[in-house]
Order: structure tokens, then sequence, then C-alpha cells
């Protein structure tokens, strides 16, 4: 059911915990499945320095989460902001359809993270797009 990356990357999750003086933090949850995601981003320089999450839910909840914070760290937010949710699929080697609405909650954690980053830091510019 799962790819190896899936259950590699829910079995070891990378960078799970919270980041002490985060400038950015961005919360999504599905109150169809339950699951919730907490990510945390510190910038620096225009680029995600560090990144954290804690996610309650399903294994591939946890896995996306886990597989965003790898796609990102190091790089711009602009180059943060194009991670969607199908690049999340693909990164995990793909995940079931009855799972898919786990990597949509996982982009939209990083965007919302980013967003609040953007928020906070006017003399950055412009949000580079805006909440719904």
């Amino acid at each position: 059911m799962y790819s190896s990356k899936v259950m590699e990357h829910f079995l070891n999750p990378r960078n799970v915990g919270e980041i002490k003086g985060a400038n950015g933090i961005g919360e999504v949850g599905n109150p169809v499945c339950g699951d919730i995601m907490r990510m945390e981003i510190r910038v620096v320089d225009n680029r995600i320095e560090d990144i954290r999450f804690k996610t309650f839910g399903c294994g591939a909840a946890i896995a996306t989460s886990s597989m965003v914070t790898e796609m990102v760290k190091g790089k711009t937010l602009e180059e943060a902001m194009r991670v969607t949710n199908k690049a999340v699929a693909e990164a995990l080697d793909g995940l079931p359809p009855v799972k898919m609405h786990c990597s949509n909650l996982a982009a939209d954690a990083l965007h919302r993270a980013i967003q609040d980053y953007l928020n906070k830091e006017p003399s950055k510019g412009k949000a580079l797009y805006e909440q719904d």
C-alpha cells in the first residue's frame, strides 16, 4: 500500500520538533480525517535555515510532513512556495489516492508558515501569495 520512502519517513521522520525563536509558524488540519500539522521555520536571508514539524495523524501525514521539511531546508522562500501537494507525493514515490489529502496538508502548512513569516516581516516585501 505504501512505498518504501513513505514507510522510511513514517518510521524515521526527519526534523520533528519545535524551533526556539521560529519566525514563521503554519498550522493546518483536516476535520474529516483528524490530521493536524504544525510547521515552524527559521528564515535567514530569504532562505529556510531550519524547519521543524509536529503532526498528529496517520503514517502518510507524518511521512509527508517529514518529506516537506527535507524538500525545502536551505531553499529560498520563493522555491519553497513552489512546493505542491503533487511534488510531495511524487517525492515519496506516490501515495494511495485515499491519502493524497495528507500531502495537501503538508504543503499548506509550509505555505502558511512562510506567509506568517512574511506577515511578521513587512520589510521583507509583499507576501508571495495571499491566504484564503
